[in-house]
């Protein structure tokens, strides 16, 4: 069986990291740092549900974007 990396595969593992360190930096209360690591993490999972053609995937990450930003602005 032959391996073969596919650019949503890069690009989901690379989100999921950028989401971990976010999490991280929520953790150790590092705002708003942790903030734009989520904005980069959100966008490349819609960039992932794009990719696959996953519309629930999409919603949830406008769903949290969205969130993420009204309470960003409202801190």
């Amino acid at each position: 069986m032959t391996s073969k990396i596919l650019t949503v595969d890069v690009v989901k593992w690379l989100a999921t990291m950028i989401q971990l360190i976010g999490y991280g930096m929520t953790g150790m209360n590092l705002v708003p740092y942790n903030i734009f690591f989520f904005f980069i993490g959100i966008f490349l999972w819609f960039a992932v549900g794009f990719m696959w053609k996953d519309k629930a995937i999409m919603v949830v990450h406008i769903g949290a974007f969205v969130s993420l930003l009204v309470g960003y602005l409202n801190a």
